[in-house]
């Protein structure tokens, strides 16, 4: 059931919780270095699975969480952008690349870069500006009419949701929903089996934060999704999500709000101007990360090396803001909550954000080997 909110109270109660919502991220990823790129990077070079070990632990919890809430409450996924029926593949998977790619010269991906500037990384505020200008120019200026035109409109109009049970059930005699309870059982006996034979490989504090950044999607989408929502708007008489950007339910996603953002800042004293839950959860990541630097006493200012740094942040700011708004979410809003959610974009979006990931580290450690012979 959905609690009877007026509409700015709803409004308030979205925007102030994903403040929340993002004090708890940022300070679990400050703790725990939570990191999507870093999961990669370390199996990559130096066959480390800690990391990539609380990523998968995230996901399960997350996705155990989101599915609950599909299934116990009136929560409308259908209408999440995680779900949507416009399957964009050429978009997951090109954005994904260029995501990826850009991910790792930057040395992390927007939620990273938020918590490595709440402790004092200058570097990261620098990516971050970059990637929210690219990401507007994305979203709607310079080159959002490029990705229209080319990848998007190679895209699939669905019958229905994207989500992998319904997908399943075209072929499948079952059910969307017992299709989908049977692949979230299937990838959670898998990763719990992987999970249980390394353990010894994660901390207590790894195992904490891995379950409470993953509970935190659930709680997004109970906040979006049904305290936000109103059946009936009393200005339009049609259902209403408030307090979010998209006037959808939101989870964890950074590059478009990190756009936002930026355009509420610029535009402070516009009437239009509003805070969302998108720009709210980002300011939570940084405060979040800041206060929990603070007390663990690991706040402190760094910058760049040198000029070749600062370029591969910058192309890397670039390649993120693009890549991400063009595979319709970042390395959280594809790599847990796309996940979490089951669906088959966010699949292919992993995909070619690994793929990135992958070529990148690649051509570093060429670099690197290069520099020293």
């Amino acid at each position: 059931m959905n609690l009877p909110l007026a509409p700015d109270t709803a409004t308030h109660f979205v925007v102030w919780g994903a403040l929340l919502i993002g004090l708890v991220l940022g300070a679990a990823g400050q703790a725990s270095r939570f990191c999507v790129r870093g999961a990669i990077a370390d199996w990559f070079i130096y066959g480390g699975r800690s990391r990539m070990m609380v990523w998968v632990l995230v996901v399960v919890v997350a996705a155990l969480g989101s599915q609950a809430v599909i299934g116990l409450t009136s929560f409308q996924p259908e209408r999440t952008i995680a779900w949507s029926d416009r399957f964009l593949w050429s978009s997951y998977l090109a954005g994904g690349l260029l995501f990826g790619y850009g991910m790792v010269l930057a040395a992390g991906c927007p939620q990273r870069s938020l918590v490595k500037a709440g402790t004092g990384n200058l570097r990261a505020i620098v990516t971050l500006l970059v990637a929210a200008v690219t990401a507007q120019m994305t979203l709607r200026g310079v080159f959002a009419e490029g990705r229209v035109r080319t990848v998007d409109a190679w895209g699939l109009q669905l019958s229905g949701p994207q989500d992998l049970g319904s997908l399943l059930a075209a072929w499948v005699p079952a059910s969307a929903g017992a299709l989908r309870t049977g692949v979230l059982l299937l990838l959670v006996t898998l990763a719990a089996a992987w999970l249980w034979r390394r353990r010894a490989d994660l901390t207590l504090l790894d195992w904490s934060a891995g379950v409470v950044i993953g509970l935190l999607v659930p709680a997004a989408w109970l906040l979006t999704g049904l305290i936000g929502f109103l059946p009936e708007h009393p200005d339009t008489l049609e259902p209403a999500w408030q307090g979010t950007q998209s006037r959808r339910p939101e989870a964890l996603t950074f590059i478009a709000p990190i756009a936002h953002g930026l355009d509420l800042l610029t535009y402070w004293t516009d009437k239009n101007a509003r805070l969302s839950f998108g720009v709210m959860l980002t300011a939570g990541v940084l405060l979040g990360s800041h206060l929990s630097a603070r007390a663990r006493g690991e706040f402190r200012l760094e910058s760049f090396s040198n000029a070749a740094e600062l370029r591969d942040h910058l192309l890397g700011g670039v390649l993120m803001g693009v890549g991400g708004v063009t595979a319709m979410g970042c390395s959280v809003g594809q790599g847990v909550t796309g996940l979490a959610m089951l669906s088959a974009g966010a699949v292919l979006a992993v995909t070619g954000i690994a793929a990135g990931a992958l070529l990148a580290l690649k051509a570093q450690v060429r670099r690197a080997d290069a520099a020293a012979g």
